[in-house]
């Protein structure tokens, strides 16, 4: 869907005419003001054209704001969504969010506040013109575009929901400026049932394929895969209160129904290729039930747009090697987990050149190298290239995104980095209809095995099988544009084949079922022994979830529904093992993360921002700050 910057003329008319004010002070000619240069406040209904402009404007707040991308998207939803997993970590400031250290006057927590609230008093606008309107209920698109402005809401509710517990609940004609004191949901299910019943509304009002084939809108998928997830938090929130089972698995029922209807439609599949999922080309594919894209475009490169290049690869590139921030390094843990053969593992990250690296744990494509840019990935001073490098006096893991730096060299003076965002695959919503069996059926169930079997067995390659020459068409396109675009490209070479080759037989995948039994159990270096946290389905489930998520900002919200956030955190990464990450004694022996604070389950919700309490009476502090 194209974007567009057009939002409620009629709305912004306020600050308009002070603009003008305030350009005219030596003259009273300002207030002599022609009327039919004012908008009333229900011209957005009088057309369809003009409705489906002011829609344009809840979209818009899927986009970042301003060039730094501080409003939202890369920051700060990668610290929402990934560091508290400890899977992405982060060096300077940054580094707040792997520790439980985040405050109420973080500046990217406020903003996020405030901007996910802009789209909810969007939406509220929108939906309370469209309602009052005696043109829009003779419009064919009205109920479409209600239901799509209730799928936006109800998203950036639950992002609020999931990351703050009980917050506001500003209802249809309410906004963040006309209601500026309201106190939060008293309860978990009066916030939930709210965001429900805007998604069971959505998903009456939309159709499977988004309206007039603009990818971008919301869809009945899109509305009936959130609503799964947020039956399964309301499960999850029934749980922790202590309502009972009974309660919980009622919800588990109804996300278990509505993740059906989303399988049993046909419109969405695994990709073939776990690789090709974050490359240009590959926008909106069958795996895509909730997607949000940026590219300005061939021929765009070196030109300065925050909506499409947001400073991805700075933020997420090799500081070690191609001149990026420190606000995205991976974890040696999240490396280590996985198996020999999964695919997943290279398509997701890249390495250090770590001389103590084990033979049979380099990849052969992402050591010491980004495949996909043609990087080597090396510093002159050889200590900087072991487990852990000097980042400014902070030790980093040396792994870094392959989802996010694959598409642009990071180099300032070429700023054009295409991303896609993916709030929602159907990777994700298989895996959620897998836990709704299990938790049902038992942890023995044939059916939520068999998906866990099907997930790993795209990951493993044999999705690829016999359709190579097909990826490479279309996927090495982009890439051979890359050769000679500007000086920063000079060495880089047109590739004649995608950079992780792609299966051409069929290999064997471990059964999951057998597998994570023995997981569950085990101790080693890597990992604690799950035995007593967690049983071997929800072990399975936690940590395909990792290896399929990595750096995708739906990954902390999905382990904490689950239960299996603090198991996760005690076992994968416990306290005490290594040496502090300021510490002179990191060598090239050390890789483990060093945890030396306890998890604190009051932190599984964050601090209420500073200025919504000095500016809304009627709230107050989460518990544990």
């Amino acid at each position: 869907m194209k974007k567009n910057t057009t939002y409620l003329l009629s709305l912004l008319l306020a600050g308009s005419f002070v603009t003008g004010a305030l350009c005219a002070c030596d003259s009273n000619d300002f207030l002599e003001v022609d009327h039919y240069t004012i908008l009333a406040a229900d011209q957005m209904f009088q057309s369809e054209e003009d409705a489906a402009k002011g829609l344009a404007g809840c979209y818009d707040i899927l986009f970042p704001e301003g060039t730094d991308a501080d409003g939202w998207n890369y920051k700060p939803q990668l610290f929402f969504g990934c560091h508290p997993t400890l899977d992405t970590q982060a060096t300077g400031w940054d580094k707040q969010w792997c520790v439980q250290q985040w405050s109420a006057g973080d500046s990217d927590m406020g903003k996020a506040w405030k901007y996910t609230y802009r789209g909810i008093s969007r939406c509220n606008d929108f939906i309370a013109g469209l309602e009052e309107s005696e043109e829009a209920a003779e419009w064919a698109t009205a109920s479409v575009m209600d239901g799509e402005a209730r799928a936006l809401r109800a998203y950036f509710y639950m992002f609020l929901a999931e990351n703050w517990g009980k917050v506001p609940m500003l209802a249809t004609g309410e906004t963040y400026s006309n209601t500026p004191d309201k106190a939060a949901a008293e309860t978990d299910d009066e916030e939930w049932d709210f965001i429900i019943n805007d998604l069971k509304i959505a998903a009456e009002e939309l159709d499977w394929k988004p309206y007039n084939g603009e990818y971008g809108r919301c869809t009945k998928g899109m509305a009936l895969a959130y609503l799964g997830e947020a039956y399964l938090w309301k499960a999850y929130k029934a749980r922790v209160n202590g309502d009972g089972n009974a309660k919980s698995d009622e919800n588990i029922r109804l996300a278990k129904d509505a993740l059906e209807q989303v399988i049993n439609s046909g419109v969405y599949e695994l990709a073939p290729s776990f690789s090709t999922l974050w490359d240009a080309d590959e926008a909106w594919p069958k795996e895509a039930v909730w997607q949000v894209v940026m590219d300005m475009g061939a021929g765009n490169y070196a030109k300065w747009d925050a909506d499409a290049h947001i400073f991805v690869n700075f933020f997420s590139a090799s500081t070690n090697g191609g001149g990026g921030w420190g606000s995205e390094y991976l974890s040696w843990e999240l490396y280590f987990l996985y198996e020999n053969g999964d695919k997943r593992r290279d398509a997701s990250m890249c390495t250090n050149p770590v001389p103590n690296l084990p033979e049979e744990q380099r990849s052969a494509y992402c050591y010491g190298y980004n495949p996909f840019l043609q990087q080597v990935i090396a510093n002159e001073d050889a200590s900087n290239n072991q487990y852990k490098f000097n980042n400014g006096g902070d030790y980093a893991p040396g792994i870094w995104t392959l989802k996010l730096w694959r598409l642009q060299r990071c180099q300032w003076t070429t700023p054009h980095s295409p991303c896609h965002f993916y709030y929602k695959r159907y990777a994700g919503v298989l895996l959620d209809y897998a836990e709704c069996l299990f938790r049902l059926n038992g942890g023995d169930d044939a059916t939520a095995w068999g998906i866990i079997d099907e997930i790993r067995n795209r990951a493993f390659g044999n999705l690829e099988v016999g359709k190579a020459d097909e990826l490479n068409r279309k996927f090495t396109q982009y890439y051979k544009n890359l050769a000679n675009i500007n000086s920063a490209y000079s060495d880089y070479v047109a590739p004649e084949t995608y950079p992780i080759p792609f299966n051409t037989e069929t290999v064997s995948v471990p059964d999951a079922k057998t597998y994570y039994t023995a997981f569950t159990a085990e101790s080693n270096e890597y990992h604690r022994a799950f035995t007593g946290r967690c049983q071997p389905w929800e072990v399975a489930l936690g940590q395909e979830r990792r290896k399929e998520f990595s750096s995708e900002w739906n990954l902390k919200a999905d382990l904490q529904r689950s239960d299996f956030l603090i198991p996760h955190v005690e076992c994968d990464y416990p306290k005490g093992i290594g040496v502090a990450n300021t510490d002179p004694a990191n060598d090239g022996t050390n890789w483990h993360y060093y945890r030396d604070w306890d998890f604190n389950t009051l932190k599984l919700v964050m601090p209420i921002p500073t200025d919504e309490l000095l500016r809304n009476s009627l709230i107050s502090q989460n518990p544990g700050y």
